[in-house]
């Protein structure tokens, strides 16, 4: 198969790719979404080599059950052991030896063919379309901090970032909490929120100091943290949403004389985001920039990078 490769360093476009291992459910690749958590391997996070991506809509072409050939399909990520004990509690998330797609030991999505479990496949409805349903597993992981937190309509709430996830998260907290005010640096991106009624802001003024009850950094920067921490209240709630891996040491002292509570906040449950856009309920049309052919995987890069761009398609 058609596969972009990485070797840990560089990636390389491959037409005689090895097929997806047999055993689980084979997807063809209709469309895949480029997202911060690639950027960040490609700079050496999780160590990963083979082939990246993880968000992604596809059609069955292969399974044990019947019924599934032929229906569109996103997936979840996290593959679990299905023997320790997070398995046995539905926790597949946290496995420890879980794979996950494209970024721990288990082939992504810019490929012509993944696989995954049957267990980690949900069906797209027609009314969801493939660039829409790329956005599934993303929008997941902003509808988990609504699984984490119990959120009051009263607070006050910032999000630091403005790039492709803190757009998403911001759409599912507003569902909730009217007040929202997003901390960012590109202004054609930070504008695009003014329509669903977000308060932007470019820089940290005096009167914005600890004055939020709740804060989702979701920066994908060594600077994010330091914001979150000028921005929220004293016991206020800290929901941190990057992975990437600092390398400058954090001053922990804020969160320990505010006593503020820090939640680590990473992949969530498919079906509320799947039901969010088949309803329409959260709307991502707006955030779609464009479509790539795999083999412009380095454009395609190139164009993610830019500060104002927000989603990137691959299709193989």
């Amino acid at each position: 198969m058609k596969a972009m490769c990485f070797d840990g360093k560089n990636t390389r476009y491959k037409e005689n790719y090895p097929d997806p291992k047999l055993g689980e459910v084979l997807v063809r690749i209709n469309l895949a979404g480029i997202c911060g958590t690639d950027l960040e391997i490609l700079d050496g996070y999780m160590e990963y080599d083979g082939i990246l991506g993880h968000e992604f809509v596809g059609t069955v072409e292969k399974a044990e059950n019947p019924s599934l050939i032929g229906k569109r399909v996103v997936g979840e990520i996290n593959a679990g052991c299905g023997l320790c004990e997070s398995c046995e509690k539905g926790m597949d998330r946290h496995c420890p030896n879980r794979t996950v797609l494209g970024i721990l030991k288990r082939d992504g999505a810019f490929a012509e063919f993944l696989s995954l479990p049957e267990k980690n496949l949900h069906v797209i409805p027609d009314s969801i379309t493939d660039e829409q349903a790329v956005f599934v597993e993303p929008l997941s992981a902003a509808f988990e901090i609504k699984e984490q937190v119990s959120l009051q309509s009263q607070w006050k709430v910032a999000v630091v970032g403005d790039g492709r996830l803190a757009q998403l998260i911001i759409r599912v907290l507003k569902l909730t909490c009217p007040n929202i005010t997003c901390f960012g640096r590109h202004k054609s991106k930070l504008e695009s929120l003014i329509n669903i009624g977000v308060k932007i802001k470019i820089g940290i003024e005096k009167p914005d100091e600890q004055s939020f009850d709740l804060v989702v950094e979701a920066t994908g920067s060594n600077s994010g943290f330091t914001d979150t921490m000028k921005l929220i209240k004293p016991r206020g709630i800290v929901i941190l949403k990057s992975t990437i891996a600092s390398r400058e040491n954090l001053d922990l002292t804020p969160v320990v004389v505010n006593e503020i509570t820090l939640i680590g906040s990473r992949c969530g449950l498919f079906k509320p985001a799947i039901d969010a856009l088949a309803t329409g309920m959260v709307s991502v049309d707006s955030m779609i920039d464009s479509t790539f052919p795999l083999e412009k995987f380095s454009e395609a890069i190139e164009h993610t990078k830019k500060p104002e761009t927000l989603k990137v398609f691959l299709k193989p």
